[in-house]
C-alpha cells in the first residue's frame, strides 16, 4: 500500500513541526509538502529537527499541492489564516485536517457548501489530545448532575484567541445537555465583567501566561459539594497521537466534521 501524501501547513511553528515529526515516524504515511512563510527554502525535516526529507519549504500553498500530489493537507497555522487555506484547498479536492482553532459557526456554514461542491471532507478538533476528548466527555456526562459548572483554561502568552477552541467546544457539548438551573438563560450578576463568557449558564474563563502549553478545568458545585474534572497538557508531542488518528481517517469522512471524539 501506498503512503498517504501529507502536506503540513504551518510546518515552522511549534505545532508544525511536531506534526512533521510525527507524519514521518508514523506508518502509512508520508509529509510530501511543507508550506510557511517563514523558512522558504529550507529543509522541512531540517527545520522539524530530524534529519533532512528531502521536501523544501514553500510560501505558496496552490503551487504545493499542485506540485506534491499531497492527497491531505494538516493546518496548524493561526485564526485569520485558516480559512483562506481552506479555500484553495477544498476546491483542489485535498481532504484536511485542521487544529487551528478560530473557525466561526459561519465558517462551519461556508466549509459545507465547499465540501458538499468537492466532495473534499474538512475534518476539525479544538484539541488533538486523547485525554482532553476524554475530559470533554466526562464533563458532558458530569454536567447533567450539578447546578452549576464553570470551564477555566490556561494557555501560553503567545495563543491568539481566548477562550480556547477546546473551552467552547466542551462549555457547548455540556450546554446541549444540562438540566436543573442551567437551562435557564444566563442571569446578568454583580461584576458581570469579571464572570468570563457565558455559554448559556456556563461561565468559560481564558488566562494567558508563559509557564503553560494548554490546561483545562471543568469545576462542577452541587449541595454540600464540587467535582474538578482536569486535563493538563505538559508538551505538544501529546496532540500528535489525535493527529496521526484524524490523517488516517480523514478520506473515509463526508463534509465537515468536528471533534476527536466522532472518529476516535
Amino acid at each position: 500500500m501506498n503512503d498517504l501524501k501529507v502536506l503540513v501547513v504551518g510546518a515552522c511553528g511549534k505545532m508544525g513541526r511536531e506534526v512533521v515529526k510525527a507524519i514521518t515516524a508514523a506508518d502509512g504515511m508520508s509529509v510530501v509538502a511543507a508550506v510557511d512563510a517563514a523558512n522558504v527554502g529550507a529543509d522541512a525535516g531540517d527545520i522539524a529537527g530530524i534529519s533532512l526529507l528531502g521536501v523544501k519549504i514553500s510560501a505558496d500553498l496552490a503551487s504545493a499541492i499542485k506540485l506534491s500530489g499531497a492527497e491531505i493537507m494538516v493546518d496548524f497555522t493561526r485564526p485569520d489564516v485558516i480559512m483562506s487555506n481552506l479555500r484553495i484547498a477544498v476546491p483542489l479536492k485535498i481532504a484536511s485536517v485542521v487544529g487551528t482553532t478560530g473557525i466561526t459557526a459561519e465558517n462551519k456554514a461556508e466549509l459545507e457548501k465547499l465540501t458538499e461542491e468537492s466532495g473534499s471532507p474538512v475534518f476539525i478538533a479544538p484539541n488533538f489530545a486523547i485525554g482532553a476528548v476524554l475530559m470533554m466527555e466526562f464533563a458532558k456526562k458530569a454536567v447533567k448532575y450539578f447546578d452549576y459548572a464553570e470551564v477555566i483554561e490556561y494557555h501560553h502568552e503567545k495563543k491568539l484567541d481566548a477562550p480556547s477552541g477546546t473551552a467552547l467546544r466542551t462549555a457547548e457539548m455540556m450546554k446541549d445537555v444540562v438540566t436543573g438551573r442551567l437551562e435557564n438563560s444566563a442571569n446578568k450578576e454583580h461584576g458581570e465583567e469579571s464572570r468570563g463568557m457565558a455559554v448559556g449558564n456556563i461561565r468559560v474563563h481564558a488566562i494567558r501566561m508563559p509557564g503553560y502549553v494548554a490546561n483545562q478545568e471543568v469545576i462542577f458545585g452541587g449541595l454540600g459539594q464540587t467535582l474538578t474534572i482536569k486535563h493538563d497538557t505538559i508538551n505538544r508531542e501529546s496532540f500528535m497521537p489525535g493527529v496521526v488518528i484524524a490523517v488516517n481517517k480523514v478520506k473515509s469522512l463526508t463534509g465537515v466534521v468536528v471533534g476527536l471524539e466522532n472518529i476516535m
